[in-house]
């Protein structure tokens, strides 16, 4: 999502000048890549860009392609094979081994990338985009580049003006929705032979903070990097407000700060008071929140579940589940900093369904594959 704001960003702040611009987007990678399926850059005809789709070694010859897609208003697939030894092979020197299709698309009034990727910003929703990557046979209706919206709380495509293709598609948007997984649907129809890339662009990820000592600005801090969304609840005269000004939400424990919670929310429990921690823990167990951490040790959280069971507030095993006490991946954390590195990897761990492990003990790729 961050990448995707700053596309944005450019774009709005070049929006007075007249030059013109394309979009670079993976739309299909066999093997290994830096980058998956869904990276993209924006680049406009002198040259400035925002986003990549590779480690580095792709972004100039993508610049120079998409200038001249721009000049001629004409897309086109770029296909990179940096599994051969050919030094002349434009990506060999990133020794992924793999496969990458880039589209690239010149932005002109009729494409609605950017509107698509505007529409997945400004809500805590998760969004489905769809862009046509291959089609033979001339559709007035449909063209190589082009975008289309699917709103998730309407279960409407947007854009779409071809019903045919939109019938076909519809089901694998559904399926992709389940499986929150991006990929290539190939389709033939009236003679037409059309591939999409569809692509799921989960909600951005919440951080709810229930602390209000200086332990809290480290994870403020680490959530700016990561471009998450951040509310804070505590006694906020106790805080510096120099350091809160990138908490979207802030809310004094009187407050109602709960109902902004939903599944892509991180609970983190850091009063260091007990009470606090224990009043606060029964209610996030009541959320759909899908981490709950609780700083301290495994004694500390054992006496709060036995003293909330004991109350006859019953924890479940889906509700154990939730629960991260102690908090945080074992990599020798010691401060606020580390501790902090610590929680969020843990928190990534647990919404990407991983085990934290280290990557060079794996069997197979690091991702999976399509």
């Amino acid at each position: 999502m961050k990448e995707i704001k700053s596309i944005l960003s450019l774009y709005n702040s070049q929006k007075d000048n007249s030059e013109k611009c394309a979009i670079a987007q993976v739309v299909r990678v066999e093997e290994s890549s830096y980058r998956r399926e869904g990276a993209r850059m924006l680049v406009y005809e002198s040259g400035i860009f925002e986003g990549g789709i590779s480690g580095g070694c792709l972004e100039g010859d993508a610049l120079k392609r998409s200038q001249i897609a721009i000049l001629k208003d004409t897309p086109s697939i770029v296909t990179y094979d940096t599994s051969k030894d050919d030094e002349n092979e434009i990506g060999v020197g990133l020794g992924c081994n793999g496969i990458i299709d880039v589209l690239i698309s010149p932005l002109s009034s009729k494409n609605y990338t950017l509107e698509a990727l505007e529409k997945c910003i400004n809500n805590r929703r998760s969004h489905v985009i769809i862009t046509i990557t291959a089609l033979t046979n001339k559709n007035s209706n449909i063209s190589l580049g082009g975008t289309f919206h699917y709103d998730t709380s309407t279960n409407t495509l947007e854009n779409c003006k071809d019903s045919a293709l939109e019938k076909l598609v519809l089901p694998d948007i559904e399926k992709t929705i389940e499986t929150k997984k991006s990929r290539i649907y190939h389709y033939q129809y009236d003679g037409h032979e059309v591939s999409a890339f569809i692509e799921y662009i989960p909600a951005p990820f919440h951080l709810a903070i229930f602390g209000d000592n200086y332990d809290v600005y480290p994870m403020i801090d680490l959530a700016k990097v990561l471009d998450w969304d951040v509310s804070l609840t505590g006694n906020l005269q106790k805080l510096k407000k120099d350091r809160l000004q990138t908490v979207s939400r802030l809310f004094t424990k009187e407050d109602n700060s709960w109902s902004t919670i939903d599944n892509r929310t991180a609970i983190i429990l850091m009063a260091h008071d007990y009470k606090t921690d224990l009043n606060n823990l029964k209610k996030a167990l009541k959320t759909n929140a899908s981490y709950i951490a609780c700083l301290g040790p495994k004694k500390r959280f054992i006496k709060m579940k036995n003293e909330l069971n004991q109350s006859g507030f019953s924890i479940n095993k889906s509700d154990l589940n939730r629960v991260y006490a102690p908090c945080g991946l074992e990599i020798g954390a010691n401060t606020p900093e580390e501790i902090a590195t610590s929680i969020f990897s843990e928190i990534l761990s647990a919404f990407s369904g991983k085990k934290g492990g280290q990557l060079r003990v794996k069997d197979g790729p690091i991702h999976e594959r399509n």
